[in-house]
């Protein structure tokens, strides 16, 4: 059974920094790709960031320049680096590992932005 555990959320000023990290766990493959999505409160969830077992990545427009995503795949896990964040960052953050065509989700972490 896949597991992932998020953490690292929390409450920063505008203009901060903070680091997410999710681990995987239980029948995860070498071949994957692991992703931040999320939502805000009346929002849609939404792709912040996403990496490939190989290191692609790719990123929403939104946060382009401000985030990095970055795996270490013995350890199984994705890490969000953000800076210079804004208020609109606002939102309950999740992990997802797509394997196979199937997707598995953390609970989700919350980051709030404000002064």
């Amino acid at each position: 059974q896949v597991q992932l555990v998020e953490s690292g959320g929390g409450l920063v000023q505008p203009g901060g920094s903070l680091r997410l990290s999710c681990a995987a766990s239980g029948g995860v493959f070498s071949f994957n790709v692991m992703s931040w999505y999320r939502q805000a409160p009346g929002k849609q969830r939404e792709l912040v960031a996403s990496i490939t077992n190989t290191g692609s990545t790719n990123y929403a427009d939104s946060v382009k320049g401000r985030f990095a995503i970055s795996r270490d795949n013995a350890k199984n896990t994705v890490y969000l680096q953000m800076k210079s964040l804004k208020p609109e960052d606002t939102a309950v953050y999740y992990c997802k590992l797509a394997i196979v065509g199937l997707d598995y989700w953390g609970q989700g972490t919350q980051v709030t932005i404000s002064s």
